[in-house]
């Protein structure tokens, strides 16, 4: 059965069907997948037989190098005994729910600010894959930011003005913003790194705009002056024609490209909810010839 992408908006974003992801091998299916990404930045896989170790079985596959030092790894261990596979749940480690005071709750609440994966690390993240195990009987949804399309809108001058600036990123600064305290030895370990405020796609030649809540500051600017420059970016870039809306069914896996979209969790009653995904990214490792 060939593969089919079917559009799920305007701009970017489709859903593939013809796949089964835990038993897909072949070198030209592969590549096929890795081109729609470079066309929609997300990809929604339906019904999908992912277990934990077959989910990271895929992500290599598909593209190799994973991120295994997550930003939350620097205050709890892994419940998996996997650093690649990230818990993006709201229960604990014998799968309860964790109360509206728990510290890990508190961490995650940044996941509904826009943000892009492993931005914070060198070199940052790629491919995020995130398989829904258990979802709520609620709306739980995720968005997406086409940042390509975001940053074509622009007017030329505000173009010009980002041109080779660079933005320090830390996800310690995202949960700050929301009030959440770090001991020195994490804000250490989660000290962040310079990304370009551009990015150009090394495939297609098509660029776009490179935000986060973990970007803290545009480096070589005043503080203030450059947090609203890109308070501003932010806000253009998830004007609602820009926006993708996912509405997670157990079994759905979807893929997105974080250096052409950003993302967020919207809000569900999480202290009354159980809902379980699992989350594999990989990072921008140019290819050696």
């Amino acid at each position: 059965m060939p593969i089919e992408f079917v559009p799920l908006h305007p701009l970017f974003a489709a859903e593939v069907r013809g796949v089964d992801l835990a038993g897909l091998y072949d070198p030209a299916a592969l590549a096929e997948l890795r081109s729609a990404m470079h066309r929609f930045a997300v990809l929604v896989f339906r019904g999908q037989r992912l277990d934990d170790p077959g989910q990271v079985a895929f992500a290599e596959r598909f593209d190799g190098h994973l991120h295994s030092k997550t930003g939350i790894s620097a205050l709890a261990a892994n419940r998996f005994g996997n650093e690649a596979l990230t818990d993006v749940s709201n229960v604990d480690a014998d799968g309860q729910v964790l109360p509206p005071d728990d510290r890990r709750r508190h961490y995650s609440l940044a996941n509904r600010l826009w943000h892009t994966d492993a931005s914070f690390v060198e070199p940052p993240g790629r491919y995020s894959m995130l398989s829904a195990r258990i979802v709520p009987p609620v709306g739980a949804d995720t968005e997406f930011a086409d940042m390509r399309a975001a940053w074509d809108a622009l007017p030329d001058a505000m173009k010009q003005r980002c041109e080779g600036l660079r933005v320090h990123h830390s996800i310690a600064h995202s949960r700050q913003t929301l009030g959440f305290e770090f001991s020195p030895e994490e804000a250490e370990r989660l000290r962040g790194v310079e990304q370009p405020l551009v990015r150009t796609n090394r495939a297609t030649g098509r660029r776009s705009l490179y935000l986060a809540s973990h970007a803290s500051r545009i480096v070589g600017w005043p503080v203030p002056e450059g947090r609203l420059l890109l308070r501003d970016l932010v806000e253009h870039a998830t004007r609602r024609e820009f926006i993708f809306s996912h509405s997670w069914r157990e079994g759905d896996l979807v893929i997105w490209d974080n250096l052409a979209t950003m993302h967020r969790a919207t809000p569900f009653e999480d202290a009354r909810y159980r809902r379980e995904l699992r989350r594999v990214t990989t990072l921008d490792v140019p290819a050696t010839t």
